[in-house]
């Protein structure tokens, strides 16, 4: 990708958006503070479909996962998200280096 992915206004604070095509879910825990995961569950693989209520939601099993740091707020996942690098500047966000 080499434009931007997004804009932080896009972003809700205490929410975020799901980028399904980049397989990223961008987050804004509190104003101003951004993260990205994959939005690959880590229970089956299934990808993540819902942002709410600070938690990133699997509907194919029940998995959520919070908002701020990917880790499991409940179902059946046994790992945390795994965490994209993104850079924020001039008001976009872009996706770093995946490893």
């Amino acid at each position: 990708m080499t434009g931007p992915l997004t804009t932080v206004d896009a972003i809700p604070v205490g929410g975020g958006v799901i980028f399904a095509a980049e397989r990223v879910v961008v987050t804004q825990p509190t104003a101003g503070e951004f993260v990205a995961f994959d939005t690959t569950c880590t229970h089956r693989a299934c990808a993540v479909r819902s942002v709410a209520g600070g938690a990133i939601s699997c509907f194919c099993h029940g998995s959520r996962f919070r908002i701020a740091d990917g880790s499991v707020a409940g179902g059946p996942a046994p790992a945390p998200l795994t965490p994209v690098p993104i850079t924020v500047t001039d008001g976009e966000i872009r996706l770093g280096e995946r490893p």
